[in-house]
């Protein structure tokens, strides 16, 4: 797992993991399915933002906060969030809502009513549930109108129903948000903004109750093997993100569950207790042996404690099981490079490249290529990797000094001499508009 730098258009920073990609594709496939959209063009991404939230902000997204995951109880009820925010998408309501033109984070869960509004008219008293950046978005730029909500609710209720998925999650997740509302003991002041423009929490739950409970889905069990990796994807979030003495209340060492191994793996790793880390890691496998993200844990604990040597073997093993995914198998270059032996530098660059070429969008991998080019002196490419880097990081006025770099000592017309040049209208682009901001 790893927290990777904001793209421009983001307030938070994305958290980009294997396993977690690989799983929210899957429970999200079968919805995709029925929207009439290319899933290949659809994606849903995980944001380092512990508020309860998802949000779609315009193309093809679904944004979901880590806060979400760690509320949800299963994976049936992130699928009724999803469904409904592709609701949205379908709908072109982020392009459509004039208001939200000036947010840079645009929230469209709008179940979330009554903690939105008091976050934006109440003060902090919902800390936790809304982030300060995204209170203003909610409170100013949201004013989406009911008809819109009421066709992303019925909209994420067809895609469920005609996917053969229960809605039965996504009922008891908007009563959750539901609940959050009456924690905080907001009640709607007279003209209240927010208030003004959707209807009620308890209306909206009403109907999609009618909804749901006749669809022949509604009884239908949810996908076991989609369930149990979801509850091994929550714990390692959990695990990742939270303070260790957090993950060990929650998963005590008296839990000997996979997903309690995955937690506390994380959270012994987070304070540098490389033994326990370890130990953690070799129970899951024990369960597993080829399983790739228990290999790729215990690769990148002992990459990450100062033994690159040690973590070639899981992590190659990872790589090959999972066809060169290319999270890992940046890893994996990582862990070839660490070892700061130039044997190891040929397939480093083999590897990087494969996982660039297959997911253009990881800075990482762009960095770690570069490390490679201008070990070899090619420094040209060095700065072309750095350019690549640096637009994914938002750092456009360092992109357009290493793309025009790259040009200068690129073959003039070569696939990477116009790679450059691309990099570098973009970047001069954003450039020029931030200056006119300002």
């Amino acid at each position: 797992m790893a927290l990777l730098a904001s793209v421009p258009a983001m307030a938070q920073s994305i958290l980009r993991d294997a396993e977690t990609e690989a799983l929210f594709r899957d429970m999200s496939r079968p919805i995709i399915a029925q929207t009439g959209l290319d899933p290949k063009n659809v994606d849903i991404v995980l944001i380092n933002d512990p508020s309860v939230n998802a949000f779609v902000a315009g193309g093809q997204a679904v944004y979901v906060n880590s806060g979400l995951i760690n509320e949800a109880d299963n994976a049936n009820e992130v699928q009724g969030v999803v469904a409904h925010e592709l609701g949205h998408v379908v709908g072109g309501h982020a392009v459509l809502n004039q208001g939200a033109a000036g947010a840079t984070n645009i929230s469209l869960l709008s179940l979330l009513l009554g903690a939105a509004a008091a976050a934006a008219g109440g003060g902090e008293a919902a800390m936790g549930v809304l982030m300060a950046g995204q209170q203003a978005a909610m409170g100013k730029f949201l004013a989406y109108n009911r008809s819109q909500e009421a066709s992303a609710d019925a909209a994420g209720a067809s895609y469920l129903s005609k996917a053969g998925i229960t809605g039965k999650g996504s009922l008891e997740f908007f009563k959750k948000l539901q609940n959050l509302e009456f924690r905080h003991g907001y009640r709607p002041a007279d003209g209240d903004e927010f208030y003004s423009t959707h209807p009620m929490t308890a209306d909206r739950i009403t109907t999609l109750t009618d909804t749901y409970e006749a669809d022949p889905a509604w009884n239908k069990p949810s996908d076991p093997a989609i369930e149990a990796r979801f509850t091994r994807v929550k714990a390692k979030l959990f695990g990742f993100l939270a303070e260790p003495r957090d993950t060990l209340r929650t998963y005590p060492p008296t839990d000997n569950s996979v997903p309690a191994h995955y937690a506390r793996a994380y959270a012994y790793h987070k304070d540098s207790q490389l033994d326990r880390a370890t130990a953690e890691a070799d129970a899951l496998l024990l369960t597993a042996p080829d399983d790739p993200y228990f290999l790729e844990l215990k690769g990148q604990i002992l990459l990450e404690a100062g033994k690159p040597p040690e973590a070639l073997a899981p992590l190659r093993r990872a790589t090959e099981l999972t066809g060169n995914q290319p999270l890992i198998a940046t890893l994996f270059g990582h862990a070839l490079i660490a070892t700061e032996d130039r044997k190891n530098f040929a397939e480093a660059q083999t590897v990087l490249r494969a996982a660039v070429s297959r997911d253009r969008e990881n800075p990482f991998a762009w960095y770690q290529l570069g490390v490679i080019y201008a070990n070899q002196g090619d420094m040209p490419r060095a700065r072309l990797a750095s350019a690549e880097q640096q637009v994914l990081s938002g750092r456009m006025e360092e992109a357009l000094a290493s793309a025009r770099a790259a040009q200068l000592g690129l073959p003039e017309g070569s696939p990477d001499w116009l790679r450059a040049q691309d990099i570098e209208f973009q970047a001069r682009a954003e450039v020029e508009r931030t200056r006119k901001r300002k």
